[in-house]
């Protein structure tokens, strides 16, 4: 398998190539360290893809393959901004494989802003899942009225297409959404983020177009997570918020930054618990905290992955013929905040259950 050591600009040049609506490309990129040719960086993976400039890697096992559902990140030309304006996805390719470090299949266009009745802008990071003999993709797009609400697509085959219900999910709202299904058959959505993910906007599931970000002493705004209902593609009930804690069952505040809720959720289970796992954000931490319960609460017990290059990281975490794995995305192909690439890396535990954390660059 061979490195990734194409100059920086015919990275640049594949990945505008790979913007277009051509699917079912295969390639080969290796999970181990290596350095850039350019750069001399040492990275401890490489990217998954260099055609397309992919991001929020949220990672499923289909039918004993895997299946990763990725933003699609282009350049817009719009200006940088708090409210991530320039991550103005329009449309989401699926990529899948064999086994982690094998070829990768980029499966084409799944889902197309344009085919989304209710959507107006920016298609931000999905998840998916399979229930009722039908693959469910889950996303984030701001309405017509410029709010992000989630919605629900289907298909019958997990690289799709996929084609969307005509409403978001009835109560849902902010981003990130990532769906869990828990051992006895049950299905949880979780989500937000603050910033411009707009979860600051609500309060007891009321919008505020108004709201603000909490100040440093306040009490940090915390994720949420609403039940599926059977048919995946409503919520069974009321959102409810998610209780981030300390060793000491002590709530965090904003100024706790390094540990604090920012976006990017996401929960597995491992030896009988449930790891809560999300991004500080401006921090730039992946972090994790755990629980016996999935509604939580849940308690913080570190770093799982050290901050990467760019101002975002996203992740997700599964397990694949008896290894876990962790699905992350940086910056090595562009250099820019806005136009990532997804990568994977193996992730260890410790005899006590906790996390060994991940140095991405050397």
């Amino acid at each position: 398998m061979n490195k990734l050591t194409i100059l920086p600009a015919v990275l640049a040049a594949l990945a505008i190539t790979g913007c277009s609506d051509a699917g079912n490309n295969t390639t080969t990129n290796e999970a181990t360290p290596a350095a850039d040719s350019a750069t001399g960086k040492k990275y401890l993976s490489q990217p998954l893809v260099s055609q397309l400039y992919t991001a929020d890697p949220s990672a499923h096992v289909f039918n004993g393959r895997i299946y990763v559902y990725p933003s699609h990140d282009t350049a817009t030309g719009t200006p940088e901004n708090d409210n991530g304006d320039h991550f103005n996805m329009m449309d989401y390719h699926i990529l899948s494989m064999d086994s982690v470090g094998g070829p990768v299949t980029d499966h084409g266009v799944a889902l197309h802003i344009r085919d989304i009745p209710w959507a107006g802008r920016q298609l931000w990071a999905p998840d998916a899942a399979f229930a009722n003999g039908t693959y469910y993709l889950y996303f984030p797009v701001k309405d017509k009225q410029d709010v992000f609400r989630i919605g629900v697509a289907t298909s019958q085959k997990p690289e799709g297409p996929f084609v969307a219900e005509k409403e978001p999910i009835k109560g849902s709202y902010s981003i990130d959404p990532t769906v869990f299904k828990d051992d006895n058959g049950t299905f949880y959505m979780y989500f937000g983020g603050i910033w411009g993910g707009q979860l600051q906007r609500w309060n007891n599931n009321k919008y505020d177009s108004a709201g603000k970000l909490r100040k440093g002493d306040e009490l940090a705004i915390l994720p949420r997570v609403a039940k599926l209902s059977a048919d995946m593609k409503s919520f069974a009930e009321p959102v409810k918020e998610i209780k981030i804690v300390d060793s000491a069952g002590n709530l965090y505040k904003e100024k706790d930054n390094d540990k604090r809720f920012f976006e990017a959720a996401w929960i597995h289970k491992y030896n009988g618990k449930y790891y809560f796992s999300y991004s500080t954000g401006d921090t730039h931490n992946i972090v994790y905290a755990i629980g016996d319960n999935p509604y939580g609460p849940f308690t913080y017990k570190g770093v799982i992955l050290e901050p990467v290059e760019g101002w975002t990281n996203h992740h997700s975490i599964i397990e694949k013929d008896g290894k876990w794995y962790l699905f992350y995305h940086d910056v090595q192909l562009s250099g820019k905040t806005h136009l990532r690439n997804v990568k994977v890396t193996e992730l260890k535990y410790n005899p006590d259950g906790t996390i060994v954390t991940i140095r991405a660059q050397k």
